[in-house]
């Protein structure tokens, strides 16, 4: 079935989100909980262009990645950041 996952795949995406929540909530001052897959960098944290750079780097260190310019452009929201990290299937 096309977008069923397996347990496994499950469980490691819920992996990615729970790291990639801690690690936008340090980087944005604020707590876990008010990480939600919807919440919109700009708007919901107060952030800027520079914070999402910033962030970006973060994850490029913490995963060992290089985010293409025109893909983290692209990452205003925590699920784009959530689906992007998925997709490298790391």
């Amino acid at each position: 079935v096309v977008g069923s996952f397996n347990r496994k795949e499950k469980s490691k995406m819920k992996d990615v989100e729970n790291k990639v929540r801690a690690i936008i909530a340090k980087h944005y001052r604020i707590s876990e909980d008010d990480v939600k897959s919807d919440s919109s960098f700009l708007n919901d944290f107060s952030g800027d262009s520079l914070d999402i750079i910033e962030l970006v780097l973060i994850l490029e260190d913490e995963y060992g990645i290089e985010v293409p310019e025109e893909v983290a452009e692209e990452l205003d929201t925590v699920q784009k950041v959530y689906d992007y990290i998925n997709s490298l299937n790391l």
